[in-house]
């Protein structure tokens, strides 16, 4: 895992590497699927500027042939074939606008679902270190920032590009010299735009980065949860504020990317639109001093050529700053694309058609980090029968959760193996492991949906009866039923509509539908008040029966029916055993009793009779 996604940042391209190649290596990849359409655009675009050349040396023949010569017929003839070009012009235009911007809007497609996909694959560490909103931004605002240059860059290019051409070509064909003089500053400009461009690029790095920021301050701070903090803790107007100012450097970075390099390329476009009354001067200067160079005709067919030239130049310029401005785009895009995948499926996945559940520990280590100096789980050797059920207690931070995590490979161990049926989980495929695994936690999460959709998330082809059946099994339909909307109703964000205790149950009941043969309850019951904590206490002893039960549990009295009873302490099994067996002992469990039942005496714990009963 890379160290927080938030500040992360590629690796400097060691010596002799160029990362931009490599990056618009990867860039036209995108577009490599739709290769076909993109030839179609291209055609276009070159008949396009072929009919649009053809415009000038029509007027020439006007002006110095059908006017003068009084030629009625031939002039009508070349006026329809003006409008004639411009009509086609325009058809071609709208049939390479509507097919490009279909290839962009797909690429657009390709990298929101890719983003998606590839951190639908991240392990649960990545998302314990990066914020939502971060997240949430480079798939809104980053990918939704490169919009205009995926959709129309590629056209943009091709067509200037090709108009580019052909109208020097048409420009050397009636005067050479005329054109050697009309693309002398041409380099300049070009290096003016690269200039400006680079200039946007580090600007737009810096505005997506405050993007992310502000996204990030909205989906904390407007969240139920942080509009409950911010009100009880007096800090409304305190975010309110710093929300303000995060606004306040955005509108700064936006108007200093509006203008970055504004009067050069402004600059640029003056000087070309001079260059048409630059040339009418020249000509005129020479025809003052003798004979003409050239003709009326080839001067105003010259000139509408040098404008022609001038508008795509000018558009090539803008594309050129533009793409490099989208360059940061990409990056920020091609960070998370490269992040690395911690937990993958196995080359060869194992698919189990039958699983019974059984679940080893089998000198399980395992380091959240690599630097760790004391592991959080260390030579954990652990067995629990198919259908039995293995309780977990012990100390806060002694590694309770970071164990049940490793069976359905939210984190993968470091040293030794978790096991389910005599199979290594991570040489299972993921579709056998959901099968095989599900998890309640003490931090439920429901969907802003209504109650069956979130149900149905464990199955969403489960019928009416089912979901009915799984909410009595959790004792929670006769709550639901008495919503106005019953299983309609939608839960709120977060499911805040609901109690605790009744949110536990509704995770209890999309568990049930999901109808795992091994169950990890993590402390599903600790939060809760006596009252809810006995009627969710019910719902989970129906939802165990029968499974293999995994339990991570603060409260003892949750757990003094279970098979086995492991005590963690600084990631290490120090006792193991019933509940009886372990209160005969008088060790860590037994001083975990006392501690839960203040009023038992030292006396009382030398008795089993008396803790057997606390």
């Amino acid at each position: 895992m890379r160290p927080d996604a938030i500040n992360w940042t590629p690796p400097a391209p060691a010596e002799g590497e160029s990362r931009p190649p490599a990056q618009w290596r990867r860039i036209l990849a995108l577009f490599r699927p739709y290769a076909g359409r993109l030839t179609t655009v291209g055609l276009l675009v070159a008949a396009s500027a072929v009919v649009s050349v053809v415009s000038p040396f029509l007027l020439r023949a006007v002006l110095d042939t059908a006017i003068p010569q009084g030629r009625t017929r031939l002039l009508s003839l070349l006026v329809l074939g003006m409008i004639a070009a411009a009509v086609v012009n325009s058809v071609f235009n709208v049939l390479q606008t509507l097919i490009s911007t279909t290839v962009g809007q797909r690429v657009m497609h390709d990298l929101r679902t890719a983003v998606y996909g590839h951190l639908q694959r991240m392990s649960l560490a990545f998302f314990t270190r990066t914020r939502t909103g971060e997240v949430q931004s480079r798939i809104a605002n980053d990918i939704g920032g490169m919009q205009s240059t995926v959709t129309s860059t590629a056209t943009s290019l091709v067509s200037n590009f090709t108009a580019v051409i052909a109208s020097v070509v048409a420009m050397v064909a009636l005067d050479w010299q005329l054109t050697v003089v009309s693309l002398v500053l041409l380099p300049l400009f070009v290096w003016i735009s690269r200039r400006v461009g680079n200039e946007r690029k580090k600007i737009t790095t810096e505005r997506q980065k405050q993007l992310a920021a502000m996204s990030s301050a909205v989906q904390e701070s407007l969240s139920v949860s942080g509009i409950l903090l911010g009100r009880t803790m007096g800090r409304s107007d305190s975010l309110a504020r710093e929300f303000t100012e995060q606004s306040d450097r955005l509108a700064d970075l936006e108007v200093r990317a509006s203008m970055a390099g504004r009067w050069r390329m402004n600059t640029i476009q003056i000087v070309m639109a001079a260059m048409p009354a630059v040339i009418y001067w020249a000509a005129g200067l020479t025809a003052a001093g003798g004979a003409p160079i050239v003709s009326v005709g080839t001067l105003v067919a010259f000139t509408t050529l040098q404008l022609n030239l001038f508008r795509p130049t000018v558009g090539l310029l803008s594309t050129g700053v533009d793409v490099q401005t989208s360059l940061a785009l990409f990056q920020r895009i091609f960070e998370y694309l490269d992040l690395t995948v911690e937990i993958a499926e196995p080359a060869k996945p194992v698919t189990l058609p039958e699983i019974r559940g059984e679940v080893r520990f089998e000198g399980v280590d395992f380091r959240y980090d690599p630097g760790q100096e004391r592991p959080t789980l260390s030579d954990v050797e652990l067995k629990v029968p198919a259908g039995s059920s293995l309780a977990v207690v012990g100390e806060t931070g002694s590694g309770k959760t970071t164990l049940s995590y490793l069976v359905p490979r939210l984190y993968d161990v470091t040293g030794g193996r978790v096991t389910i049926d005599g199979t290594d989980v991570r040489e299972l495929s993921f579709d056998t492991l959901a099968r095989a695994v599900g998890v309640v936690s003490q931090e439920t999460y429901l969907f802003h949906a209504s109650v069956a959709e979130n149900l149905r998330f464990a199955k969403p082809d489960a019928t009416d009866d089912e979901l009915v059946e799984a909410a009595r099994a959790a004792q929670i339909h006769d709550t639901i039923a008495a919503l106005p909307d019953g299983y309609d109703t939608l839960v709120g964000e977060r499911g805040y509509r609901f109690s605790g205790g009744e949110k536990q149950r509704l995770a209890l009941a999309r568990t049930i539908l999901r109808n795992p043969p091994v169950l990890i309850l993590d402390e599903a019951t600790s939060a809760l008040d006596n009252r809810t904590e006995r009627a969710v206490q019910q719902a989970v002893d129906t939802l165990a029966a029968g499974r293999t039960t995994i339990t991570i549990a603060h409260r003892l009295s949750t757990v003094r029916g279970a098979d086995q009873i492991a005590v963690l302490d600084r990631g290490e099994v120090v006792e193991l055993g019933t509940h009886d067996q372990l209160v005969e002992l008088d060790g860590r469990y037994a001083a975990l009793l006392r501690r839960e039942a203040p009023d038992a005496t030292h006396a009382d714990a030398a008795d089993p009779a008396a803790l057997g009963h606390v």
